[in-house]
């Protein structure tokens, strides 16, 4: 057996193994929650507004699509979200930010064309959230699971999220 890669192949490997997967989990109330992610660094690039534009959906990390997983019927940011595995796709802004949960998992977590990978028929839940100034910078993407919900850190950004 002959295997044959193209250029595409051989860039989308190469950049696969510079953002490595990565998961958070934990327990919030009664329910374990799991994000499943590859996580890009920032390398010197500008990140915010950028490399992630504002207004446009992201797939909220690097390669496949970012998953949210929980056990149990939650609530985030006050709104029912039921128990489940979905992708993450968040629509970053200076001031706000749309966070998107998503029915469908896609295996890539954008699309050729280059947008998030994600059918917004099939979004389950939709919430906003207040981004703000990071305590450290964070070289690397990364999402910590704490008992009060989920934050998304980056560069020199926090983004964090309430669950029940």
């Amino acid at each position: 057996m002959v295997l044959v890669l193209t250029g595409a192949m051989v860039s989308e490997m190469a950049f696969a193994q510079k953002s490595p997967a990565a998961t958070a989990s934990g327990k919030i109330g009664g329910a374990s929650i799991s994000i499943a992610y590859s996580s890009p660094s920032v390398k010197g690039r500008k990140i915010w507004g950028d490399l992630v534009p504002y207004g446009k959906a992201w797939r909220a990390g690097a390669n496949e699509a970012t998953t949210f997983q929980t056990d149990k019927d939650i609530t985030v940011e006050g709104k029912p979200l039921k128990a489940g595995k979905y992708s993450f796709f968040a629509v970053p802004g200076e001031k706000e930010w749309e966070l998107i949960f998503n029915s469908e998992i896609p295996g890539w977590g954008i699309k050729r064309t280059g947008e998030a990978n994600f059918d917004p028929a099939k979004n389950a839940l939709t919430v906003k959230v207040k981004p703000a100034k990071s305590a450290s910078m964070n070289e690397a993407l990364k999402y910590v699971v704490t008992e009060k919900g989920f934050s998304l850190q980056w560069d020199n950004l926090e983004v964090p999220v309430s669950i029940k």
